[in-house]
């Protein structure tokens, strides 16, 4: 087990995000930024890896009991 302060949460690993250069709506970007959902159990986040390498991953985690069923490297699916 590694030591939680080596990584950083780096939010919701499902959340689309909007396209660059291209025009947001502020009722999207709004959305997008701070209407999220707080769920409890099984669910897809990303963090990076602060204290070592610095990239990023993707991890599947139980954000009740902290339990980590699986994690990739942040381009590969979950």
């Amino acid at each position: 087990m590694r030591s939680q302060n080596e990584f950083s949460y780096g939010g919701d690993a499902t959340v689309k995000r909007p396209e660059l250069n291209k025009e947001v709506s502020d009722k999207d970007w709004d959305n997008f930024v701070y209407n999220r959902k707080s769920l409890r159990g099984k669910h897809k986040e990303l963090w990076q890896h602060i204290s070592g390498c610095r990239q990023w991953i993707k991890v599947e985690r139980d954000t009740a009991t902290h339990e980590i069923f699986k994690t990739v490297k942040a381009h590969e699916d979950i």
